[in-house]
């Protein structure tokens, strides 16, 4: 190959390329990414994240400043996150509430997905969130979906019977 169609091909393929991954990152960017650290491009816009564990409960309250009062409280479950953001501009129309909150419960860990909930809030001028912390140890909130009813679950064969394998001998008391 001449080294004139070497440098026009090496041209044309680092252009594909460049292309690519201009292409990728494109998509990437509007993707909802929510990481209790920010994630890679941490903005005050892009969300934020409270984790609940058992022995570090979370509640979080959001309060207008301009009367004190508290327009948002959860007490966030252990072993599930608060994430929420706040859309400025998106609200009622009013002057006094120009802004949509959007938030949604997951379990710990979530880094991706939708928001569903939604309500309208003061602008960030006028809004404080406060991070409290109860006491602990909580127990985490059980999942209905685990538990299994007495009635539904299959009877065990004792041990020494056939099914239930041989009997083991007592070991003696030291």
């Amino acid at each position: 190959m001449s080294p004139r169609r070497a440098s026009h091909y090496s041209r044309r393929t680092a252009c594909q390329v460049g292309a690519i991954a201009a292409a990728v990152v494109a998509t990437l960017l509007p993707m909802a990414c929510y990481q209790p650290s920010g994630g890679w491009f941490s903005t005050s816009d892009r969300g934020f994240v409270y984790i609940s564990t058992p022995t570090r409960p979370v509640s979080i309250t959001i309060i207008d400043t301009r009367n004190g009062e508290p327009f948002f409280h959860m007490d966030i479950p252990p072993g599930k996150q608060l994430t929420f953001k706040f859309v400025e501009g998106s609200g009622s129309g009013s002057r006094s509430e120009p802004t949509k909150m959007l938030w949604e419960v997951w379990d710990a860990k979530t880094e991706f997905g939708s928001l569903h909930n939604q309500m309208i809030c003061p602008p960030a001028s006028c809004r404080r969130v406060d991070v409290s912390f109860r006491p602990s140890p909580e127990d985490p909130v059980p999942d209905p979906t685990l538990i299994v009813p007495p009635e539904a679950q299959p009877e065990s064969p004792g041990p020494g019977t056939v099914e239930g394998g041989v009997r083991t001998p007592d070991r003696p008391q030291d």
